[in-house]
C-alpha cells in the first residue's frame, strides 16, 4: 500500500497521468479488501482471546474501538477516492474525510506558496512585546476569518489583565476599517498591517508603526517555539479536546519558561550594574 501511495503521489507528473491513477487506485481497492479481511480477522482473535495477552480488558477495548472505526470508515474513503479520480468529481470540505484516526481536523485555506490548504485546527495566538502569550485559541470547526477575531481577543486580554491594551500589530488578515475605527474609539494605537501597499508605505513612515510591525513579524518564530518546543511536532494529542487541553498546557509552560528567562537577564543585569 505504501508503494501504491508513493505511485499515486508521482502519477500526475507522467505522461497520461490520468489513466494511470485510475489503475493506481483500482490496485489499491484490491489491496484495501485485503487490509479488510486482514484486520477483522485479528479483531475477532483480539476479542475473543484477549486474556492470553498482557492487557486488561478496557485496554484491548481501546485497540478494539480503534479498529472498528478505521473499518467503519474504510467503504466510504474508498467512495470518495473513486469520487475524485474515477469519476472526476469534486468532494465537498464537509464531506470529505481528512483522517481515519482525526476526525476533527479539517482544512485550512491558507493560500501561500507551497501550501494553499493545510489540514487541522485553526489557532489564534496573541503575545505581548516580552514574548508572553496573553491569548489563545482554537477551533474546532473552520474558523472565523482573521478579521472578526481581534475585537474578541481584545476583549479576553483586557479581561483577563483588567486594563487597557495600549497598542495593536497584526498582520493584514485582520485590517479593516470597522476594527481601525473600534480601535480609535477605544483609544488603542492601531498597528494593523493595511491591505493596500500604498496605504502601508506611507504608515511606515511612522516610527511607533514601523516598529510594532518589526516587533509583529517576530510572532511568527513565538508560534515555532510554540510549536516546537512545547506541544511537539507532530502533537501526539488525540482528539480536537485533548489537543485544545494540550495546547493549554503548552502556553502555560512556555509562558513559565518566559518569565525564568526574564528573571535570570535581570539578575544578571543587576549583578552586571552592581560590577
Amino acid at each position: 500500500m505504501n508503494r501504491l501511495c508513493i505511485q499515486m503521489g508521482h502519477g500526475r507528473r507522467g505522461p497520461d497521468s490520468r489513466r494511470g491513477r485510475k489503475a493506481t487506485l483500482r490496485r489499491m481497492k484490491k489491496q484495501v479488501k485485503i487490509v479488510r479481511a486482514h484486520a477483522r480477522r485479528h479483531r475477532e482473535l483480539l476479542d475473543k482471546n484477549w486474556e492470553q495477552t498482557e492487557w486488561t480488558r478496557p485496554q484491548a477495548e481501546q485497540v478494539l474501538g480503534r479498529i472498528d472505526g478505521v473499518l467503519e470508515l474504510l467503504p466510504k474513503a474508498q467512495k470518495q477516492a473513486h469520487e475524485r479520480i474515477i469519476g472526476g468529481r469534486l468532494v465537498a470540505n464537509s464531506q470529505k474525510i481528512l483522517s481515519l484516526y482525526e476526525g476533527d481536523v479539517r482544512v485550512v485555506v491558507r493560500g501561500k506558496a507551497g501550501a494553499e490548504v493545510e489540514f487541522g485546527n485553526t489557532v489564534l495566538i496573541g503575545e505581548n512585546a516580552q514574548g508572553i502569550i496573553l491569548d489563545y485559541q482554537a477551533w474546532r470547526e473552520p474558523a472565523p476569518a482573521d478579521v472578526n477575531l481581534l475585537v474578541e481577543s481584545l476583549e479576553r486580554v483586557s479581561g483577563a489583565l483588567n486594563r487597557t491594551v495600549g497598542a495593536v500589530a497584526t498582520d493584514r488578515g485582520f485590517a479593516s476599517a470597522a476594527n481601525s475605527w473600534g480601535l480609535k474609539k477605544c483609544e488603542i494605537y492601531d498597528g494593523t498591517c493595511p491591505r493596500q501597499p500604498a496605504k502601508l508605505k506611507a504608515r511606515m513612515r511612522s516610527g511607533r508603526f514601523a516598529k510594532l510591525q518589526r516587533r509583529r513579524s517576530q510572532t511568527e518564530a513565538r508560534i515555532s517555539i510554540l510549536k516546537r518546543g512545547f506541544l511537539g511536532t507532530p502533537m501526539r494529542a488525540k482528539g480536537f479536546v485533548h489537543r485544545e487541553l494540550a495546547l493549554a498546557w503548552g502556553v502555560l509552560a512556555h509562558n513559565l519558561w518566559m518569565f525564568a528567562r526574564m528573571r535570570k537577564k535581570k539578575k544578571k543585569d543587576a549583578r552586571r550594574k552592581a560590577a
